[in-house]
């Protein structure tokens, strides 16, 4: 048995960071192809994403064949992030971390999360189009700042050998191109409105293209292991057990899958049951003590959502026994009486929250923001394409992470909360089950500044 009072030992293993300087650059082509890659040779790889995003670590898992973890430095805090990749290079051979949108965008960025955990960036940037510029453009960025360690440079969607030697001789040395990867359209994983299509849509398909992709990159520089890095460990505290014995009804499905693994993690850890159902097959609400419909596409599915009376019917009698309910997002749509598809089409919801939901274009909003109630706040994003019309006013608003201006708005409806927010729970496990309890007072909105 392990004494408790002697500090584990860091760990040292290979580990490497996937940024760009903008969001469409192939960064996660490119992780998943070397996760697989390195799997196919008998590794265990850990990968990582940067912020919170639900599709990109489906790609992820399905590359490595182990779940892939948000870390986030403002929504998870450094103290879970490090803990989470000390346990990783524990037990991997491994590690690969895909940065967020641009290298510096966002505060904390992708940079400040390499700098934090000394792990070196490889920088992917298409270079369609441009040949020494693209030297430039990425010797700018490598240069900007000096607190973090540059790996070198994955020239992505490359012409040719000469397109490849441009680059490489505008570099004069003083960068290493790791990799020139050859255009290849058929690698391309597939997208839709919120970002790339859920693997478990296309799984044999989407596992082809990671196959290709790990054989696009066998014969270049991505083929070596990176160096090593030593990660550190981080004394974590056990959480509560704040819901010890509750059941708690989970749906989960192809409209309903913007889950984090370790949101359910933590209702475990505290103590809960989970039961998942699926809305999309009619299921009915588990005999449970509280309920979470987490988002996900219901907009995709809306004509058989609204065709499935037996869920709707049990999702109304549970809002009537008034237990409590939390809806995210697509969840809260589907809450609500109706919703408009992108073909302006009307489709019947459950009907427990007053007011419609509706598409239109490609305009949305997105970005960090916390509910704050009067026991402390969660952390969480919201990222959505559709308006919500709600019948009365919000009971309270989340607040963003810089910006003063009132965040998403808060419906609190008898035992309904709802929002676009995306929580994430280890952020406040104790708020996280006064939500499932039905005891989480708002602030009120005439508090935002």
């Amino acid at each position: 048995m392990s004494d408790p009072l002697i500090t584990p030992a860091p760990v040292s293993t290979p580990a490497l960071f996937f940024a760009a300087p903008a969001s469409g650059q192939g960064k996660t082509t490119i992780t998943a192809a070397v996760a697989r890659y390195f799997s196919q040779q008998g590794l265990t790889v850990r990968v990582f994403k940067t912020g919170p995003d639900y599709l990109d670590p489906q790609i992820l898992h399905a590359a490595s064949d182990a779940p892939s973890v948000q870390l986030d430095l403002w929504m998870a805090g450094e103290s879970y992030c490090k803990a989470q990749l000390y346990d990783a290079a524990r037990q991997a051979d491994l590690i690969l971390i895909e940065g967020a949108m641009g290298l510096f965008d966002g505060e904390p960025s992708s940079a400040d999360l390499a700098k934090t955990f000394g792990v070196p960036v490889a920088m992917v940037m298409d270079v369609k189009g441009m040949a020494q510029t693209a030297a430039a453009v990425f010797q700018g960025l490598a240069n900007f700042r000096d607190d973090f360690a540059i790996a070198g440079f994955i020239a992505n969607n490359c012409g040719s050998d000469r397109h490849r030697q441009l680059i490489e001789e505008a570099l004069d040395g003083q960068y290493p191109l790791i990799a020139a990867l050859k255009r290849d359209e058929s690698i391309s994983l597939p997208e839709r409105h919120l970002g790339l299509v859920q693997t478990f849509e296309m799984q044999d398909e989407i596992n082809a293209l990671i196959d290709k992709g790990a054989d696009w990159i066998s014969q270049t520089g991505l083929a070596n292991l990176p160096k090593p890095v030593v990660f550190y460990p981080e004394a974590q505290a056990a959480i509560p057990k704040h819901i010890d014995g509750l059941t708690i009804a989970v749906a989960k499905d192809a409209a309903f899958s913007f889950i984090y693994d370790v949101n359910i993690s933590t209702l475990e850890a505290m103590g809960a049951s989970i039961e998942f159902f699926s809305p999309l097959a009619n299921d009915l609400v588990p005999d449970a003590d509280a309920l979470w419909l987490p988002g996900g596409y219901p907009e995709l599915y809306a004509e058989q959502l609204a065709k499935n009376t037996a869920t709707k019917a049990s999702l109304q009698a549970f809002f009537k026994a008034g237990k409590p309910i939390v809806a995210e997002c697509g969840g809260m749509l589907y809450c609500a009486e109706k919703l408009v598809n992108f073909d302006e089409l009307d489709y019947a919801m459950a009907g427990i929250l007053p007011g419609f939901a509706h598409f239109s274009g490609r305009r949305g909003c997105q970005g960090m923001q916390r509910l704050v109630t009067s026991e402390g706040e969660i952390r969480g994003h919201a990222h959505h394409r559709s308006q919500f019309e709600c019948a009365f006013e919000p009971s309270d608003y989340a607040r963003r992470q810089r910006h003063p201006a009132p965040g998403e708005p808060i419906y609190q409806s008898g035992s309904l909360v709802a929002s676009y927010l995306h929580l994430f729970f280890p952020s406040n496990p104790e708020l996280t089950a006064q939500l499932f309890k039905g005891e989480c007072v708002l602030e009120g909105f005439e508090h935002v500044a």
